[in-house]
This record gives C-alpha cells, sequence and structure tokens, in this order.
C-alpha cells in the first residue's frame, strides 16, 4: 500500500504544471528610446527599444500626446489603447527594420510576445530652458506578456520606459 501511495504521490508531482510561465528577465532599463522620424511631435506613435537581438515595441493610442502640461498622469490600457510588443530576432536588429518602408528580410523574428495587460503612464512637463518644448515621460505598469501559444512571460524589467520631448 506504501508503495501505491509514493508511486502516486511521485506521478502528482511529476505531472503538476507550473502553468503558462516562462521566467525570463527582459530589461530595457539602460536602452535609450528610439523613433523613426528625425525629431517626434505629437503625432508620433510608433517607439521601440533596441537592445542587440530583442526589441521592446511601444505604438500608443493616437492623439494621447499633447503639448501642453498634464495636470494628471494620462493613463492608456494595453491591449486596446496602446500596444505593446517584445520580439527577438535571429540577428542584432536596427532602426531600420522599423522604419524602412520595407522591413529587410534579415533578421528575422524568432519569438514575439504581446503586451496582454498593463497600462502606459504618461506625465508631460514643459522644458525649464525652452517653453516651445514638452517632455512626456513614459512609464509601464503591470505589463503581462504573451505569446501565441499562451506561453507568459513573468519578469519584465521596464518600469521607464523613456522620455521624448516635442515642440510647439
Amino acid at each position: 500500500m506504501k508503495r501505491v501511495f509514493l508511486i502516486f504521490i511521485f506521478c502528482f508531482f511529476s505531472s503538476c504544471d507550473d502553468g503558462d510561465l516562462i521566467i525570463e528577465t527582459i530589461d530595457f532599463n539602460d536602452v535609450s528610446i528610439t523613433f523613426c522620424e528625425s525629431t517626434t511631435t505629437i503625432n508620433s506613435t510608433l517607439f521601440f527599444k533596441l537592445n542587440t537581438a530583442e526589441a521592446l515595441v511601444l505604438e500608443l493610442q493616437s492623439g494621447i500626446l499633447k503639448n501642453e502640461v498634464s495636470a494628471d498622469t494620462i493613463k492608456s490600457a494595453i491591449p486596446g489603447q496602446s500596444q505593446l510588443i517584445y520580439r527577438t530576432f535571429s540577428d542584432n536588429i536596427s532602426k531600420n527594420y522599423f522604419c524602412d518602408a520595407v522591413p529587410p528580410v534579415t533578421p528575422t523574428v524568432v519569438e514575439e510576445y504581446e503586451g496582454e495587460g498593463g497600462e502606459v503612464f504618461i506625465t508631460t512637463v514643459q522644458s525649464e530652458s525652452d517653453t516651445t518644448i514638452y517632455e512626456h515621460k513614459i512609464e509601464l505598469s503591470g505589463i503581462s506578456l504573451v505569446n501565441e501559444e499562451g506561453l507568459r512571460i513573468t519578469d519584465l524589467r521596464i518600469n521607464d520606459f523613456g522620455t521624448i520631448t516635442t515642440k510647439e
């Protein structure tokens, strides 16, 4: 009877699944924010961070950036209003991959995770040195990334996406 019980316990614990969690650290905190235009405007919506063979792409909802000081933090839901995508590539990636009209054939996307939950927070202040320049601080909170198979990344270390400036 003890053997049957031990075999049952062994089978029970070896068949347990921790769900769809992947504990992988994604850290873009030391990477600067990039965009396609030579200067950012309030109409800019696509921003990304490149870290050798991986990219974090943020597409903000249209009209969320404004050249005015925000009394409160502006919120945008992911997904829905804004989109966040994490991609890994077969080789190092450059800005041209996202900015060219026709993206280069290589490197190829190895894996893609889409933002399934979380929020983007934007705080806008006026530059102290030039009153025609506005600084938009973009932060991410509660981000959950998931791929097509339902696998989820649990350790996303990026809160401060970056600061961009726009001019009147």
